[in-house]
C-alpha cells in the first residue's frame, strides 16, 4: 500500500491540493447539488402533470372532461411522488458509498499510526 504523500500547508495550497489530489473527496457537496437539479427537474414534471389534467379539463366541455382529468392528475402526481423518492434514495445510495471510502480511508491512517506507534514495519 502506498503511503499518502504530504499535505501542503495554508489555505490556498490545501484548497488546490484538494481539488488535484483524491485524498480528500468532494463528491459529497457535488451530490447535494445534483439532488436539488434533480428534484428541480422532477417539479417541472409535477407542474406538467398539472397543466395535462387542467387541459384536459378544459378541453371538453362537459362534465366528462373533469372526470377524465381528475385520474390523469392522480396518476400524475403518484408518478412524481414515485419519482422523488426513488431520486432520493439513488442520491443517498451514492452518498453511502463515498461515506464508506472515506471510512475505510479513516481506518487505514488509524492502522498505520498504531503500526508506527508499536514499531511495526510496513507491509
Amino acid at each position: 500500500m502506498r503511503r499518502p504523500l504530504n499535505r501542503p500547508q495554508g489555505t490556498g495550497a490545501a484548497v488546490l491540493w484538494d481539488l488535484l489530489t483524491f485524498e480528500k473527496l468532494m463528491t459529497n457537496q457535488v451530490i447535494h447539488l445534483i439532488y436539488w437539479a434533480g428534484l428541480g427537474v422532477i417539479a417541472l414534471g409535477a407542474f406538467g402533470s398539472i397543466g395535462a389534467a387542467v387541459g384536459v379539463a378544459i378541453r371538453e366541455n362537459s362534465i366528462f372532461g373533469v372526470l377524465l382529468a381528475i385520474p390523469v392528475l392522480v396518476g400524475g402526481l403518484l408518478v412524481i411522488g414515485a419519482l422523488a423518492l426513488l431520486w432520493r434514495s439513488f442520491c443517498e445510495f451514492y452518498v453511502a458509498i463515498f461515506k464508506i471510502s472515506e471510512d475505510l480511508s479513516v481506518l487505514r491512517q488509524d492502522v498505520e499510526a498504531e503500526r508506527a506507534r508499536m514499531g511495526q514495519p510496513r507491509p
